[in-house]
C-alpha cells in the first residue's frame, strides 16, 4: 500500500466523473448512474482488501487469534 493506491483511486475518480458528465449532457441519466455506480464497486472492492490486512494486523499485535 502506498501512493500508488491514492493516484488509482483519484484516477477512477476523475474518469467516473468526467463519463458522468458526458452521459448526462447526451440524455443518458440511466448509464451516467450506472457509471457511477460501477466506480463505487470497483474502488471499495480495491479498499476491502487493505481493511482486511489491517484487521489481520490488528490481531497479530494484540495476539487475537
Amino acid at each position: 500500500m502506498g501512493i500508488d493506491l491514492v493516484f488509482k483511486i483519484a484516477g477512477i475518480g476523475i474518469i467516473v466523473a468526467v463519463l458522468n458528465q458526458v452521459l448526462t449532457k447526451a440524455g443518458r441519466d440511466d448509464m451516467a448512474t450506472m457509471t457511477t455506480l460501477a466506480g463505487l464497486i470497483i474502488v471499495l472492492y480495491m479498499i476491502v482488501d487493505i481493511i482486511g490486512e489491517l484487521f489481520e494486523s490488528i490481531k497479530q499485535i494484540f495476539n487475537l487469534y
